[in-house]
């Protein structure tokens, strides 16, 4: 099956975003973007080779999604993005959706893990047809195991009510916390614990791993 590639999805955004949005707003996401570089928060992340968090989160129907049953059959993908809001997040799991069939002929699953609430991910999964379970991270306990978190600062902030982006109530509290983007294979070993076999923390959001990618680090791992 042939699908789209996210790079090329990302540079059409890109391109209506650099016709469309202001200069000045363009240059605060910018700016964002580049101190959390700075900051070193994709090297705290967890890396590949760590023992993986077990966790257990409500998916988009209000049912309890325990890693530890999906990691009994087999590896698990996690996408953590920022929320429904995001183009970027929205193209990626469009994009991610599309390879459920192999990821199962793969013995792989697919959760997405976000801070929004159950009902706010039940929107995001019912208007985009997701097929995998859409985890709601409440006050993002489990990306903060992670590392992934950051606050969003009080000058972008100002820029998303602006432009009708109310986390705190997309997400049910006002922390205005938010994980960077990540995704995560992992996989079980011979003791209880998971470990991390692939990691790909980036906060840039923007940027996120090829689908194609994702299958072929499962394909290496399968050898």
């Amino acid at each position: 099956m042939k699908w789209r590639s996210l790079q090329d999805i990302y540079a059409e955004r890109k391109a209506l975003i650099a016709k469309y949005v202001p200069a000045e707003i363009q240059a605060v996401h910018s700016r964002v973007v580049c101190e959390l570089e700075q900051s070193g928060i994709a090297d705290r992340a967890l890396q590949t080779g760590a023992a993986a968090p077990a966790f257990e989160l409500p998916d988009q129907n209000g049912r309890l999604v325990r890693s530890t049953d999906l990691l009994a059959t087999g590896r698990l993908v996690i996408c953590f993005i920022r929320g429904r809001w995001c183009p970027f997040c929205v193209a990626q799991l469009e994009a991610m959706n599309a390879i459920v069939p192999t990821l199962k002929e793969l013995k792989t699953s697919l959760v997405v893990i976000s801070p929004q609430t159950v009902h706010q991910c039940y929107l995001m999964a019912d208007q985009h047809h997701l097929q995998f379970p859409l985890l709601s991270d409440e006050g993002n306990r489990v990306a903060r195991q992670f590392g992934l978190i950051y606050r969003v600062p009080e000058y972008q902030q100002e820029i998303y009510q602006r432009a009708f982006v109310n986390l705190p109530f997309v997400n049910g509290d006002s922390s205005w916390e938010l994980p960077i983007p990540a995704v995560y294979v992992l996989g079980q070993q011979d003791s209880a614990d998971s470990s991390v076999l692939y990691a790909s923390p980036n906060p840039d959001y923007t940027e996120r791993p090829e689908p194609d990618h994702i299958l072929n680090v499962l394909s290496q791992l399968l050898r």
